[in-house]
Order: structure tokens, then C-alpha cells, then sequence
């Protein structure tokens, strides 16, 4: 297996990530990793005819919000842990800035939860993880929570 330095891992601050980043923590230790936590903000925009509607104060608010969130979440894992966990909030599409960031940056494996969805929920909000794992450049573990079934459409 070969080591890996640098793990990144998206958060959206559900318990599959959670579960990622217990995963990514486990792996960092064994291989003296540093793991970056990542959370993919995008703003609220709706289209109308004329163009589109923004709402910049809630954007504003919302993304502080998850900063806040997500350097609290990397310095409890950093605490609990030891291992070295650094903090990214980006604005855009999930999968296009995790698989961006996984290039640019020069990361190693990508750890990421995945929700598990299927049929219809599938088709309509899609699936990071699965788009992540098609166009990443690097190795991507995907970790599903203990007990998660998967129904088949």
C-alpha cells in the first residue's frame, strides 16, 4: 500500500462525515499524514426570468457560519487526535472543488462519506462521492456508516 501524506476530507457535518473523519484520523496516524477538512460552500442563487436572485447578507452570514463550524471541528479532531488538521471552507460545486483541490493541493486520498442514496433521491440531488470518485486524481475511500443499508430502486 502506499503511504499517504496529505488526506482530504469534504464535510458537511453529517455523521457520514463524521464517520470520514474517524477514518481519516486512523489513517493519518498509521501513515504520519496531515488530513485538511473541507467543506464546499454554494452560494444561494435563483434564477428568474430578468436574471437572478442573490442574498448576500444570508450568504455572508452562512458562510461564516461554516468557517466557524468547520476551524472548531479541526481543532477538536486536532486535539483528540494529535495528527496535524488544517481547516478549508470553498465556495462553488462540491465535487468540482474537492476534486480541484485534491489536484492543486497535491493530496493523496481523498476520505469522504457517502450518504448512500439511491433511485429517485439519486437521480435528483445526485452524488458527490460518485462524481468524486470518477474524475478525482487521486485514490478516494468512500466510508458509509456502520448498519447503513443500501435500497436498490
Amino acid at each position: 500500500m502506499a503511504p499517504y501524506r496529505k488526506l482530504l476530507v469534504p464535510v458537511d457535518f453529517s455523521p457520514h462525515s463524521d464517520e470520514a473523519t474517524r477514518v481519516a484520523v486512523e489513517l493519518a496516524k498509521t501513515f504520519g499524514a496531515t488530513i485538511t477538512l473541507v467543506t464546499v460552500f454554494q452560494a444561494p442563487v435563483y434564477p428568474i426570468p430578468e436574471g437572478v436572485i442573490a442574498f448576500p447578507n444570508a450568504y455572508a452570514e452562512a458562510m461564516t457560519a461554516s468557517t466557524t463550524r468547520l476551524e472548531q471541528k479541526a481543532a477538536e479532531v486536532r486535539e483528540a487526535s494529535g495528527v496535524a488538521v488544517d481547516a478549508r471552507v470553498v465556495e462553488g460545486i462540491a465535487f468540482r472543488e474537492i476534486v480541484g483541490l485534491a489536484r492543486d493541493g497535491g493530496f493523496d486520498l481523498i476520505v469522504m462519506g457517502t450518504h448512500g442514496r439511491t433511485g429517485l433521491k439519486h437521480a435528483l440531488l445526485g452524488s458527490v462521492a460518485e462524481k468524486v470518485v470518477r474524475k478525482a486524481p487521486c485514490a478516494v475511500l468512500t466510508v458509509r456508516l456502520a448498519g447503513q443499508t443500501f435500497e436498490h430502486p
